[in-house]
């Protein structure tokens, strides 16, 4: 499964282990992760979305947090020279973006989006420790987003359908 843009081909790999329906679309999800991954060559990532009890599992298992959350990340760790981009492995969990979303205001699209773009930062990268490395990724995130027509999921005036 690949998506193309003019500058790249993104192989994203879409596992879909909920029944959640409110969810985008694998074709606008193929979209907003390409949106953030425009400057890279060739990237391969996968994304699986899964219910509360897998997303609990693996928070448990790789953060030692009992509970399921919205996104995890997980980056590949090639040896260089591999002739790969893989940067690794997302889940999100759809119950809790859709919980996430209805508390917040928003609209599962975009919260979906704003974590999926969250998620691969993370695997390019970023990470928001410090309140500079923070201020870095927001941006980036309001940016990517705004490109894709969302708003800035971090404003307090963000209430959508």
């Amino acid at each position: 499964m690949s998506e193309t843009t003019e500058a790249q081909t993104v192989e994203l790999a879409i596992q879909r282990e909920t029944e959640c329906e409110s969810l985008p679309d694998d074709e606008d999800i193929r979209r907003f992760a390409a949106a953030a991954l425009a400057d890279l060559e060739a990237p391969v990532l996968s994304l699986r979305i899964v219910d509360e009890p897998e997303g609990r599992e693996l928070n448990r298992r790789w953060r030692d947090r009992d509970y399921a959350t919205n996104v995890l990340s997980f980056p590949a760790d090639l040896p260089e020279g591999t002739g790969i981009n893989l940067l690794g492995d997302i889940v999100i969990c759809a119950p809790v973006v859709e919980r996430e979303a209805g508390e917040q205001g928003k609209g599962v699209e975009a919260h979906f989006a704003h974590l999926l773009i969250h998620g691969i930062l993370h695997l390019r990268g970023f990470d928001h420790m410090s309140a500079e490395q923070a201020e870095a990724m927001e941006s980036r995130e309001i940016r990517l987003l705004a490109d894709l027509g969302f708003p800035d999921p971090y404003s307090s005036d963000v209430h959508q359908g």
